[in-house]
């Protein structure tokens, strides 16, 4: 598990399709694409910046894909691969991706979450794509009054990322109904897993820490629950929803995906520690939940099992296992 990720037999319709992945040069999108790879479907992406210790570079498989610089927002690129490569099914990931990017830079988020998703699917509606997957996120709900979180759960965005994600998800799922445009939307939990470059989520950052030899630091006091999602079923999940598209399921949708069941801040980290054989103990800093961040979110994924057999395969103990040996073959990732 630490230099690849194992994928279901799900995917199979990915097979002989052009398929445009935004967002492939981030975490999620990187490993997305190897599957798809995998599966025998012509991948073409966009490129806005070089970043030479993302998956897509180190697990070699950006030279298996063709690549466009620029990107959604601007619409020139996403144009070009479209009509050159004749795609036929799009994989949506690309935008901000943090609350607290969302926060210091709320116009860039906008621009970046909302208009980049109008853009993109207003050039499938133009070329009648097959089908396209949006991601959203769990945050689009905002804070939960009942959990676990099921689909039909409000949208309360209370910040400029969540309201971004929300607003994506909703503008997504109405070309459905208003153009007939077959598409889903993905609200996952928190994944995590090798080739995650972004240190401000937990667990890069804990074993960014683990690996400098110095404490993990928690901004909490250790209690918020998260529902955590290792990055090889996020993948499978994209596939399973592939595969239900293509079948002429799925459409106008939002679906659910996380790992089961919530688990405290502190325990990731402290488990991360034990793993890592440093004898190192967490620091943990802060005091309570902190500002703009939800205290407790567990995701219901039911919907997603019931209409295509999916389950989350990798237990917390092994991801984060497999997590600290991909960073250690791979340390500068972290530090780029």
């Amino acid at each position: 598990m630490a230099g690849s990720i194992d994928i279901a037999p799900y995917g199979a319709s990915l097979a002989g399709r052009s398929v445009l992945i935004t967002g492939a040069y981030g975490f999620v999108g990187g490993w997305l694409a190897k599957a798809a790879l995998e599966h025998g479907a012509r991948v073409s992406v966009l490129r806005r910046t070089l970043r030479p210790a993302c998956v897509l570079a180190l697990e070699q498989i950006e030279h298996e894909c063709v690549v466009y610089d620029g990107d959604v927002v601007d619409g020139e690129a996403l144009r070009r691969a479209m009509a050159e490569q004749r795609v036929d099914a799009v994989l949506h990931l690309a935008g901000t991706s943090t609350v607290s990017a969302g926060d210091s830079a709320p116009l860039q988020t906008f621009e970046s979450n909302v208009r980049g998703t109008w853009t993109l699917l207003e050039e499938c509606r133009s070329r009648a794509v097959g089908w396209v997957i949006v991601a959203s996120s769990e945050h689009a709900y905002g804070p939960a009054e009942r959990l676990p979180l099921s689909e039909g759960a409000a949208l309360r965005p209370p910040r400029p990322y969540e309201a971004s994600k929300a607003a994506a998800d909703i503008i997504a799922r109405s070309y459905w109904t208003a153009y007939g445009l077959p598409v889903a939307t993905t609200r996952f939990g928190n994944v995590f897993g090798g080739g995650d470059q972004n240190r401000s989520r937990l667990v890069p950052g804990a074993v960014g820490a683990l690996l400098e030899d110095r404490p993990p630091l928690i901004r909490s006091d250790g209690s918020p629950e998260r529902d955590f999602l290792h990055v090889s079923d996020a993948v499978e999940a994209y596939l399973a929803l592939a595969d239900a598209l293509a079948g002429g399921r799925a459409q106008g949708e939002a679906f659910n995906a996380g790992g089961g069941e919530p688990h405290r801040v502190l325990d990731v980290v402290t488990r991360l520690c034990r793993l890592s054989g440093t004898g190192i103990e967490p620091d943990v800093s802060g005091d309570g939940t902190p500002a703009g961040e939800i205290d407790r979110q567990w995701l219901d994924s039911g919907k997603l099992r019931q209409m295509t057999g999916w389950v989350p395969r990798v237990g917390l103990d092994d991801g984060l296992a497999g997590t600290l040996a991909w960073y250690r073959e791979h340390p500068l990732s972290l530090r780029s």
